[in-house]
């Protein structure tokens, strides 16, 4: 029986994307098949989200509001005199530890900001947020560094399965910093 009144059905669609996204890639997302995994009537995927960009762009909402969450709970980002490489390092080792699904659809969906333009602001955001919070411990252009060599650290240890060296990446963040 099809529920009438269902405040967490848009979540749940939204839970289900990136559910499809981890287990068939961008590629595998349609209205359809978000729907069955949501387990929703095919009308309530495109009632909530006209296009599938729409439903991308809540899906990438997620998934970089959840890396934020990650960063604002280390408090020594925001302590001057914690060691900031450290704290970076850390919290790399944090979000690549254990099951790496969700950092790779979070940068399998931040990836595909490439090919669809709705997704460019809200990957933009991402970095512009994450920039302008380690700019408060360091300069702009640092900041921008910081983000970018993360970022490459990120992609290399999620593109080759080796394990996050979270060492390395306290030395090359070190470097970087001034």
């Amino acid at each position: 029986m099809a529920r009438r009144h269902d405040p967490g059905r848009r979540q749940r669609i939204i839970d289900a994307a990136i559910r499809v996204v981890a287990a068939k890639g961008i590629d595998g997302l349609s209205h359809r098949s978000v729907a069955a995994e949501a387990d929703v009537p095919l009308g309530s995927t495109t009632y909530h989200f006209r296009t599938l960009d729409e439903l991308l762009v809540a899906a990438l909402r997620q998934a970089t509001d959840g890396f934020a969450r990650s960063v604002a709970a280390r408090t020594a980002l925001a302590d001057p005199g914690a060691d900031l490489a450290a704290d970076l390092a850390a919290l790399g080792s944090d979000w690549l530890a254990g099951d790496r699904t969700g950092v790779e659809v979070e940068y399998e969906l931040y990836l595909a900001a490439l090919r669809r333009p709705a997704l460019r602001p809200v990957a933009d955001e991402w970095g512009r947020d994450f920039a302008e919070l380690l700019a408060r411990r360091t300069d702009p252009v640092t900041a921008r560094a910081l983000v970018a060599l993360i970022d490459g650290i990120c992609l290399r240890v999620l593109l080759t399965g080796a394990p996050y060296d979270e060492e390395y990446a306290r030395t090359v963040l070190a470097r970087v910093i001034p």
